[in-house]
């Protein structure tokens, strides 16, 4: 298994545990267990579970398990799977940092976190579909 893929694997399994307990953490506030100003952690916890654990494992799997692109380049591009892979887990910090601030807070520089956040996800999203689509194929 690549070292690349180990590592995809290995942070979604850490974001998942982290989103079962931003989870739990939410779940005991709207129970009254918890009295913490942490109301702007939903959307956080929903990317977290959906990008951070779901979407990760998915991207390390197909970078791992997808048809080679060629003998000489199986994987097509390291850079581009290493970029796919620090956009995307720069993206999710923003959004954890950011989407707290940006619910509790008028300062326009939060809104630029936001955007920050969602301009890294997407460029690990194209770095990955470019370093993927070739791979697409009969055999």
């Amino acid at each position: 298994m690549p070292l690349l893929t180990r590592l995809w694997i290995k942070t979604a399994l850490v974001y998942f545990v982290l989103g079962l307990l931003i989870g739990i953490l939410l779940a005991g506030q709207s129970a009254g267990f918890i009295r913490l100003p942490i109301q702007g952690l939903f959307p956080s916890y929903i990317h977290f579970l959906a990008v951070g654990w779901i979407s990760q494992l998915i991207i390390g799997v197909v970078f791992w398990m997808f048809p080679k692109y060629t003998q000489q380049k199986p994987r097509r591009s390291d850079a581009l799977g290493w970029l796919t892979y620090i956009a995307l887990n720069l993206g999710l910090a923003l959004r954890l940092v950011g989407e707290p601030l940006h619910s509790t807070t008028s300062a326009a520089w939060t809104g630029w976190l936001m955007v920050g956040s969602a301009l890294s996800l997407l460029a690990a999203g194209v770095a990955f579909v470019v370093n993927t689509w070739g791979r697409v194929k009969e055999k």
